[in-house]
């Protein structure tokens, strides 16, 4: 496994790929390309998150940025943090839902966001070339830290209009939470006591980036929380990623509402407060667009990928966005995924309509998707012949083709997109039923064969 490089960083395996050398080099050219000012530096919990700080941060003064340290807090929190301190960017040190070997560097810019490609792919120039602009000892930048991060994050959480910590503490709520032990360890619960939930059952909230199951929020790695559920009979279940910048939820029947479905109440929960445009990406549900139908607007779609959605969110002056893997963009606090605005969102739209979280879930329609995908070298052809012919045989749907290509049927979709890293096509489908689902995918199975 090669070092992974795109616009938004590098990732790899720590010691291997993902190597002191290859983190210096690549700092030293994000901050080269920042031409100084001040840079926040936040991590997860990963065994090797300190170190990697430690020299991220030392590279950065050493191009002449200042570096604000946050410690492990959750990746929009980072975000946060950059418009607090009015910085010219920010560096989060998280692998995602990558297994604990691994690790990476996501970059952000002066307004918290993600590098587009432009900005990326000057980034990657620039550490290709190694122009790095070193500086004297008396032009280094100055490394300092600011511990009360994640307490100004939740504050202005709270600070929105539509959030109401009296209203939620009066529900009396019960929550399970698995973190992971990764950056939402604390940060999760700590949300929870200051939206007034009393009773907080908590199960892998050690932030020690040892990570006890799949770090990924799928249902085959959740049955544990699900158990303590049912077992506690608690209000509501949530989940977070190693960055806790996805969400996903537990109904108080011990059934997964499904990382599609955490979005969908994030659009349900904001357009009856603002009425407006939404986003999110190809790959993601249905029933984002039936929610926005509901408010009579339009959920746009962007190419799959984080700052795609915001890109697209930005142009339609859209009031809320997501991706269907459990991510909620708030434009009103950040554009980026934020796993705890999105549990604040969640608790007070149960609260408004008065449902448990299984009855509020029964509101909104069942879709089932499938992820297959497919081994170029087995077809004898290459990503962009397949793409091709898949548009071509559809042409009479109009097949979008902004990212891949997407098949929009009456009763479901299709999507494929070629994989940056290996020799495959992804094809995602949707349907009413899983079998509906498959059913979608072998239509482009039959159509290669």
């Amino acid at each position: 496994m090669a070092l992974m490089i795109s616009v938004s960083g590098i990732r790899g395996i720590f010691g291997t790929d993902l190597t002191p050398q290859n983190l210096t080099r690549f700092t030293a050219a994000y901050g080269t390309w920042l031409k100084g000012g001040t840079v926040v530096v936040g991590r997860d919990s990963r065994v090797t998150g300190k170190i990697c700080e430690d020299i991220i941060a030392a590279t950065l003064a050493s191009v002449g940025c200042d570096v604000i340290k946050v410690g492990v807090v959750p990746t929009p929190t980072v975000a946060m943090g950059v418009l607090k301190h009015k910085a010219a960017g920010g560096i989060i040190i998280s692998a995602s839902h990558n297994p604990a070997q691994w690790n990476a560097l996501k970059l952000l810019n002066s307004k918290s966001e993600f590098l587009d490609a432009d900005q990326g792919n000057e980034v990657i120039r620039i550490s290709e070339s190694e122009q790095f602009e070193y500086q004297p000892y008396d032009k280094i930048g100055v490394i300092r830290e600011d511990g009360d991060l994640l307490d100004h994050h939740i504050e202005k959480i709270l600070d929105l209009p539509y959030i109401h910590a009296d209203k939620i503490a009066d529900r009396d709520f019960s929550v399970a939470v698995d973190a992971v032990n990764g950056a939402g360890s604390e940060a999760i619960p700590r949300l929870l006591e200051k939206l007034g939930v009393k009773t907080v059952h908590k199960i892998h909230c050690t932030p020690n980036g040892l990570f006890p199951h799949n770090p990924e929020p799928l249902p085959e790695h959740l049955t544990e929380i699900c158990d303590l559920v049912k077992e506690k009979q608690v209000d509501l279940g949530v989940v977070t990623d190693p960055d806790a910048d996805r969400l996903a939820l537990v109904d108080n029947n011990g059934k997964l509402f499904g990382e599609e479905y955490t979005q969908a109440a994030a659009f349900d929960f904001i357009l009856n407060k603002k009425p407006g445009p939404c986003a999110t990406n190809l790959s993601s549900s249905r029933v984002s667009d039936d929610v926005a139908r509901e408010y009579d607007q339009t959920c746009y779609r962007s190419a799959v990928g984080e700052i795609n959605v915001v890109k697209v969110m930005q142009e339609q002056d859209a009031v809320i966005g997501g991706e269907g893997n459990g991510g909620v963009i708030c434009p009103d606090l950040h554009y980026g995924r934020d796993a705890l605005v999105g549990i604040a969102m969640v608790l007070q739209l149960l609260t408004e309509k008065d449902m448990s979280s299984s009855e509020y879930r029964a509101t909104l329609p069942d879709y089932f998707m499938s992820k297959n995908k497919i081994q170029l070298d087995e077809l004898g052809k290459d990503a962009d012949e397949v793409l091709e012919m898949v548009e071509e045989h559809f042409s009479s749907l109009d097949p979008n083709t902004v990212d891949g290509v997407k098949i929009d049927f009456a009763e479901g979709w299709v999507h494929l997109r070629k994989s940056n890293t290996e020799p495959i096509i992804r094809i995602y489908s949707e349907g009413k039923s899983p079998e509906a689902a498959k059913a979608f995918a072998g239509k482009i199975f039959d159509l290669l064969k």
